[in-house]
């Protein structure tokens, strides 16, 4: 490694949001040296929440979701390349044709990849689509163009439900299969799901909970399905909303910390090996990092959001150009929204580390709330439905670790009569979709750790 950290080699793995901001934020640090961007698709990098929405909707093209670039960070951009490993030792990422590259600080933002259906034949039927990248959007928006007679949706949380209210606004009869209780109740718990499931159904969704689809039917082209409770849905179109994979299987023989839940790393964005040492040149950043956070029992974090890719790649950044002393942590707490059947969905914590939940505004039957999310006597999250006005409030609760039941304050009503309920966080094992964040140490009301 070079003595001055503005200079060296940096390689980034990951062509994706992460990948871009950190990119220009290495930049705007002050480093000199080059830099490459390897990515595995063809494209530079560009916005995926738009792609369950505007253009499903054919409000937008999947080839205009391009990400604007804040300043041109003088990469060399090898699009459309693999990464197939790195050499700890050697300093060098292996790409997909045995060439290599040498890089004195790396920073992976690889990021994950749709969920596949488990059986590879029925998954290849014309008419089953996953929901990831731009052609799976554009093959999506398309087939949706063409009027279907009715579309299934296998797994009902945030990147399904959009699906299925981006059907229901187009006109289209949907049906959502979900294996829990309800849907988004992996991100937010049993009592608000009841809300999301009333509004799938009040829209027209054919909403069927506690079933798995056991079998997709068609003879080259889908036709159907079948379900676990020995129902048949007649469709022309397959959505599997199964969640996300994290794309870390390029790095098995690494010697980093890397699995299914990610890649750990410390606050500072660096990268542990297989032995719980962190490295001093090799970091990560977005959706495929495991992190840990003082804020929620110091347990691993893994994300999938826009804003925390943004953050954490900033500050990967920052780490990997400055010296210990000058480095900072990633702290910032976790923030997601949707925007489905007419609801806007924001929260910010972590939903799931919780055991009680209060309604501090709004109600259920109102479909407009605020709803606070205690554990041990302590705020860790909060969700607001189409009240966003009031989230920053409730954020400064958590960074505060302010007691639950919180007191009034932005409340519009004394919350003095409302009893907190459990939060009904189930276990994920029982779901078709995974929350948005997931706890990969311990779930709060088990006492087990993953190994």
């Amino acid at each position: 490694m070079p003595g001055d950290l503005k200079e060296g080699r940096i390689v980034i793995v990951g062509a994706s949001l992460a990948g871009l901001r950190a990119a220009e934020a290495l930049r705007e640090e002050g480093f000199t040296g080059p830099l490459t961007v390897v990515g595995d698709e063809p494209h530079v990098p560009y916005d995926r929440p738009p792609l369950s929405k505007q253009v499903l909707l054919g409000q937008a093209t999947a080839d205009s979701t391009e990400l604007p670039m804040r300043r041109d960070p003088g990469a060399e951009w090898r699009l459309g390349v693999r990464a197939t490993g790195v050499d700890l030792l050697a300093k060098r990422v292996v790409l997909e044709e045995g060439e290599s590259l040498p890089y004195d600080r790396l920073l992976i933002a690889t990021g994950t990849r749709a969920r596949p259906w488990p059986n590879p034949e029925e998954g290849a039927l014309d008419g089953v689509f996953t929901l990831r990248t731009r052609e799976d959007a554009a093959g999506l928006a398309a087939r949706l163009d063409a009027r279907p007679e009715r579309v299934l949706v296998i797994g009902g949380g945030f990147t399904g439900s959009e699906i299925a209210s981006a059907c229901r606004e187009l006109g289209l009869e949907v049906t959502v299969a979900e294996r829990g209780p309800a849907p988004l109740v992996g991100a937010l718990g049993g009592t608000l799901s009841k809300l999301a499931a009333v509004m799938q159904r009040n829209h027209g969704v054919d909403l069927r909970t506690g079933v798995t689809v056991t079998t997709l039917n068609g003879n080259g082209t889908f036709s159907g399905a079948e379900l676990s409770d020995g129902s048949r849905v007649e469709a022309d179109v397959c959505v599997v909303a199964l969640g996300a994979v994290r794309n870390v299987e390029w790095l098995a023989e690494s010697g980093l910390a890397a699995g299914p839940r990610g890649i750990a790393c410390d606050a500072g964005c660096r990268a542990f090996n297989m032995y719980g040492i962190v490295t001093d040149d090799v970091f990560v950043a977005g959706d495929v990092s495991r992190f840990p956070h003082p804020l929620f029992g110091y347990q691993m974090l893994s994300l999938e959001h826009w804003g925390n890719a943004v953050e954490q790649a900033e500050v990967a950044a920052h780490n990997m150009v400055n010296p210990g002393p000058l480095q900072r942590p990633h702290l910032s707490i976790p923030v997601f929204w949707s925007t489905q059947f007419g609801l806007n969905i924001k929260s910010v914590g972590v939903p799931t580390y919780s055991d009680h939940v209060v309604i501090a505004q709004g109600s259920l039957e109102a479909r407009r709330l605020a709803m606070v999310y205690g554990y041990q006597g302590r705020v860790t999250a909060a969700v607001t439905v189409d009240m966003a006005k009031s989230l920053d409030y409730y954020k400064h609760l958590i960074e505060t670790a302010a007691p639950f039941p919180p007191p009034p304050g932005a409340a519009d009503r004394a919350i003095a009569a409302d009893i907190p309920i459990p939060s009904l966080v189930p276990d994920p094992s029982v779901l078709s979709h995974g929350p948005t964040v997931a706890l990969t140490g311990h779930l709060p009301d088990r006492r087990l750790t993953v190994v």
